[in-house]
């Protein structure tokens, strides 16, 4: 089945989702090993870890991690949509509207711009609500009460200024009413698991019965450092720095390891970190239930509009397929030879659909076409920052370069 127009109208108007099902490799070779994610332990003092979890997969439950969650993939097709939209594609531009917030003149250097695909909680992030469209803030512009009045059963406001929203998921959980206010499901869910990977032991929490598993797989650690520095050596670290001597070190200094400063050689380690599995599962599905819970004013208009967002979770997993899937440090992945793209029927039967980044670019750019034409008016906003963003950014940086602006505990 070839996916033109037409039969994207089609497919949205009575199918149930595009699927994907694809296998992945390490760049290195099969049964090379890969890092994925780490996590912090349920207690303060627990080692990081891993995320495990048994799978039922072709009818044998095996051990699985996860390589990629359904979060961090809708960040890496929002940037593979992003660079799409400003490199072009096909010799021209595509067009994607979008909100942006200009920080350049604010004296931020390298930060030059936010936009609606890199802020957490998409056109309703906090970034962009401390901005100011044409100097009214921007929830408080008519284009941000649209944005805050919209809703699944008319979700006009979102398509014409950042449609990526509806495909991604959006919640104005800032707006009136406690949380109430805008919510938009996702559409596309994407998420990557290394399938059946070797584990040492199963780990059981004393505390709560939740039962883990222990990775076969080790990764070492260690540092020589090239000045000699030894670990006897006397530090103190203070309001001033660091020092050989504790009252140079300034107020409140305590005398800490060399390796505390980051000098002096790190003594060896091994860690219970890093896999190695049968292969890597890309699965991907774009809800066309879900898409044709939208509305945006009823007959031409609303398949104009479904056959959009459809085409924008098309666009995107394209867009990532044609970019690579290099996730972090260690973990490169290559695909396994090609898939076809699935339309799952009503009944749960399938359609094989011929799919590349060359046909979803032409298949968004006629959807965006018909959409215009159906009444729709796309605009992309740019936004300033309030002075107070400007200045908590500003003074967040200040305390980091003095070593004062601690950690949230999220990090990984």
């Amino acid at each position: 089945m070839t996916i033109d127009f037409a039969a994207l109208k089609d497919a949205v108007s009575a199918g149930a989702a595009f699927r994907r099902i694809s296998r992945l490799q390490p760049i290195g070779g099969r049964g090379d090993k890969l890092f994925p994610p780490t996590y912090p332990g349920e207690r303060n003092n627990d080692p990081p870890r891993h995320v495990f979890e048994r799978r039922r997969i072709d009818g044998e439950e095996v051990w699985c991690v996860l390589i990629d969650s359904v979060q961090s993939q809708a960040n890496r097709l929002e940037e593979a949509l992003l660079a799409a939209a400003d490199e072009g594609g096909g010799g021209e531009p595509l067009p994607m509207p979008y909100v942006t917030v200009d920080f350049r003149g604010a004296d931020l250097e390298p930060l030059e711009r936010i936009t609606s695909l890199d802020a957490p909680h998409r056109v309703y992030d906090a970034i962009l609500r401390d901005s100011l469209l044409d100097g009214v803030p921007f929830m408080q512009s008519d284009e941000g009460k649209r944005l805050a009045a919209a809703k699944p059963a008319d979700a006009t406001a979102l398509l014409e200024i950042s449609p990526t929203a509806l495909v991604f998921g959006a919640w104005h959980s800032q707006g009136e009413g406690g949380g109430l206010g805008a919510k938009f499901p996702r559409t596309i869910v994407s998420e990557i698991v290394a399938v059946n990977t070797p584990i040492e032991e199963i780990v059981v929490d004393q505390r709560t019965g939740e039962m883990g598993a222990r990775t076969a797989g080790r990764r070492t650690g260690s540092r020589i450092d090239p000045l000699g520095i030894l670990r006897k050596v006397e530090v103190f670290k203070g309001s001033s720095g660091w020092s050989t001597d504790e009252k140079s070190a300034g107020k409140g200094a305590k005398k800490v390891r060399p390796s505390e400063i980051n000098h002096s050689n790190i003594a060896p380690s091994v860690e219970p970190l890093g896999v190695t599995c049968d292969h890597a599962e890309h699965r991907a599905t774009i809800t066309l239930a879900g898409i044709r819970r939208l509305r945006f004013g009823g007959g031409e208009r609303d398949t104009a509009g479904r056959a959009l967002v459809a085409s924008l979770g098309l666009l995107a997993i394209a867009e990532q397929d044609a970019r690579g899937y290099a996730l972090r440090s260690r973990c490169d992945l290559v695909c396994e030879g090609t898939v076809p793209l699935e339309l799952v029927n009503w009944d749960g039967s399938s359609t094989a659909v011929e799919f590349d980044r060359a046909s979803a670019q032409v298949l968004y750019r006629e959807a965006y076409r018909q959409a215009e034409d159906a009444g729709f008016s796309f605009r992309s906003l740019t936004l300033t920052p309030q002075d107070k963003l400007v200045e908590i950014v500003r003074r967040s940086r200040d305390l980091a370069l003095e070593g004062e602006g601690g950690d949230d505990g999220n990090g990984q």
